[in-house]
């Protein structure tokens, strides 16, 4: 049985649910961001005890299609953020077309009238993290950051992130670690 899981944004978030589902007494197959496998199926009552033991950990069991389509659009942004190498030169409505297979159109509408915001704001935001945690970590300069992120020059990094926190990359190097947000709240 396949469970589609909400929140779920790192390998910490996998191994807390994989630990979770263990306890529930779950035969565990495989756990991946945002979904978890495990054999044979659950009652609806066991369904809802895991229910809740997932929400207390802040997760959430996805049943609605479209709640489940909105979650695979965050999970792939993050993960196209997120990548250990440089962010590939590709659009991002060409991107999520081919990494759903939906139409960009379906994935625009149903996440701006779900979320209230663009996918691309949504991109933008966990970039903007990105750059925040890469900053703090001090192990790229501001141009091998912009590169790696996909920017096309340090100045337009530096513009679209003074336009979302109101500060310079380098006044909040300055402040450290103050200010970010974890990936799910972006």
């Amino acid at each position: 049985m396949l469970l589609r899981i909400k929140n779920m944004v790192c390998d910490r978030c996998v191994m807390v649910v994989r630990t979770e589902l263990e306890r529930a007494g779950c035969r565990v197959l495989a756990v991946r961001l945002g979904e978890a496998e495990v054999e044979g199926g659950l009652s609806p009552g066991e369904k809802a005890r895991l229910a809740e033991r997932l929400e207390a950990l802040g997760f959430e069991l996805l049943e609605d299609r479209r709640a489940r389509m909105i979650e695979a659009v965050k999970r792939a942004v993050i993960e196209l953020v997120r990548a250990e190498e440089v962010m590939p030169d590709v659009r991002l409505s060409e991107y999520l077309q081919e990494r759903l297979r939906v139409d960009y159109r379906q994935i625009s509408t149903l996440f701006s009238e779900t979320e209230g915001r663009t996918v691309e704001k949504y991109f933008i935001a966990q970039k903007i993290e990105r750059v925040k945690e890469l900053l703090v970590y001090d192990e790229l300069s501001l141009g091998e950051i912009a590169f790696r992120l996909g920017y096309s020059s340090v100045a337009h990094l530096s513009a679209q992130f003074k336009q979302v926190t109101g500060m310079t990359p380098s006044r909040y190097k300055l402040m450290g670690s103050a200010g970010r947000r974890t990936i799910d709240s972006v």
